[in-house]
């Protein structure tokens, strides 16, 4: 099964979630109006959105609901992009400039907040307890995250497992919450919850310790965003945490240099380094790790198409890296 194959299988699902999202995304402010549509319609795979369909759908759930939670889980997604992109001075996404760069920071920002407050009342909608306890923790803990990144920014002595922490809160959790809650929909008992949250939750490992993989690997054009952002704003990501530990002092010093001033003048020099330690292959290895144990949270499902899309959406995950 390719992503298309998974595109196609619910094309109908995916159309009914972007007219909710259009539709919830009315407002008599313009300025909302204007940024919300110019997020929406700058592309991305809706990736979150996938996942709540795909894991609804495999566990039994009919109705709207589904359609309705997945524009919650892509509201809230897009709400954290753009106070991301405030913080991080981020001027490229997804190969457009970023919202805070076309209007200015303060829209963004108030933006940001009105999709997380819409995103809530679309949450009472849904009439379920269950829901709003795993979105309210899910939002609660990527806000700790973000919080804890900006506390390692230009440190260039972050631990490994401190990187996977903030991995784990700024991303991983909200892909947790998102295939959690296609059991929840579906009115699946606590084992089957707990699995499909686990394979939210390795998924989502996976997706973020590739993408900071391709901020040395992949080309601007290709990766929609300025190759280095990651360096230029401090950040130590797995495959820098990996080089300090195995490169010769010249090079740590480089890479320490880089992450402690966000200097990016020697990229190359730094790339050659990731390279030559094996940086890139541990940090691949990394995420496949993460993508073997996604697909064990499949295995209390029955057989399906959407299933199978689950497991292939796993292995996309990586597959970009390569």
């Amino acid at each position: 099964m390719s992503l298309n194959t998974i595109l196609d299988l619910i094309e109908p699902e995916l159309k009914a979630v972007n007219d909710t999202i259009i539709r919830c995304l009315e407002s008599h402010v313009d300025v909302i109006q204007k940024i919300g549509h110019y997020l929406i319609q700058s592309g991305g795979k809706r990736i979150r959105p996938l996942v709540v369909i795909l894991s609804s759908r495999a566990c039994g759930a009919k109705g709207e609901d589904p359609i309705t939670m997945a524009a919650i889980i892509e509201f809230i997604h897009t709400a954290t992009l753009l106070h991301d992109d405030v913080v991080d001075g981020s001027k490229m996404r997804r190969g457009r400039l970023t919202a805070n760069r076309v209007w200015d920071n303060s829209s963004a920002i108030l933006v940001g907040d009105f999709l997380y407050s819409r995103s809530f009342q679309m949450m009472v909608s849904l009439n379920s307890m269950v829901s709003m306890q795993v979105l309210a923790e899910a939002t609660n803990m990527i806000a700790e995250g973000e919080v804890i990144q900006l506390a390692h920014c230009y440190q260039p002595d972050v631990k490994e497992e401190n990187y996977l922490n903030v991995v784990r809160l700024k991303t991983a959790k909200l892909f947790e919450a998102a295939a959690g809650l296609g059991a929840i929909l579906a009115n699946q008992n606590v084992a089957v919850q707990q699995a499909l949250a686990n394979f939210g939750m390795h998924i989502g490992m996976a997706f973020q310790i590739i993408d900071d993989m391709l901020d040395y690997r992949a080309t601007s054009d290709a990766w929609g965003k300025n190759i280095g952002n990651d360096l230029a704003e401090g950040k130590a990501t797995l495959p820098l945490i990996y080089a300090l530990r195995k490169a010769n002092p010249t090079q740590q010093q480089q890479i320490r240099q880089a992450i402690s001033e966000g200097k990016i003048e020697d990229l190359s020099a730094i790339q050659e380094a990731i390279v030559t330690t094996g940086a890139i292959d541990y940090t691949m290895q990394a995420a496949k790790n993460e993508t073997q144990l996604a697909l064990k949270g499949l295995s209390l499902l029955p057989p399906s198409p959407y299933k199978d899309a689950l497991a292939t959406l796993a292995e996309f995950a990586i597959s970009r890296g390569n």
